[in-house]
């Protein structure tokens, strides 16, 4: 996924798609042509959470966003903010989207997620208490963590590999060529 930019943010010229020479030698990209600015296009850091509920028998709590058609079910993720570690990154998010605080988070792994241009940095926290939804979260579910199912991009691997790590062979499902999931299907998605 790029994100366009039609003007230069400094100087306001329209860009263009101008060669010019990097350290692996010449590279087609968005610039300016007055002030020379490139727009990257870098991948944007994206945390997401395997939250396991530590009062609720470890099981697994998926959300699904408000603005998913059906009932596709996704681990908690966010994009990481300016000055804060993916730690603290982690844990803000989670806070924010299901109002738990979360013990020591664990690294899984880090995924490409190359349709939304991403890198995911994805944890593994345990959490206990109320689960209060924000308004961008529509419900919550609780898997058994034997019962998910992981789809082959982004948070799916994460949600594998810590599968995996446990002693269970993870589960796998085609994401469906519409936005919507099949009714009673769940699986860890990103953004």
């Amino acid at each position: 996924m790029s994100h366009q930019f039609n003007f230069c943010p400094n100087c306001a010229t329209p860009l263009q798609m101008l060669s010019a020479m990097e350290d692996g030698g010449p590279k087609l990209r968005l610039r300016c042509p007055a002030c020379e600015w490139t727009h990257w296009n870098n991948p944007t850091p994206v945390l997401a959470a395997i939250i396991e509920m530590a009062d609720r028998d470890g099981q697994v709590l998926l959300a699904r966003n408000a603005a998913w058609q059906g009932r596709m079910f996704a681990l908690i993720t966010g994009f990481m903010e300016a000055g804060e570690t993916p730690q603290d990154g982690i844990a803000r998010e989670v806070l924010e989207e299901t109002g738990l605080r979360i013990d020591a988070p664990s690294l899984v792994g880090v995924y490409d997620f190359q349709r939304m241009n991403q890198i995911i940095i994805a944890y593994h926290v345990v959490a206990s208490g109320k689960i209060v939804l924000s308004p961008e979260l529509a419900e919550y579910r609780l898997f058994r963590p034997e019962d998910l199912k992981c789809w082959r991009a982004g948070t799916g691997y994460a949600l594998a590999d810590w599968l995996t790590a446990r002693g269970i062979a993870p589960k796998w499902i085609e994401l469906p060529p519409s936005p919507e999931a099949p009714a009673g299907q769940s699986t860890a998605a990103a953004r």
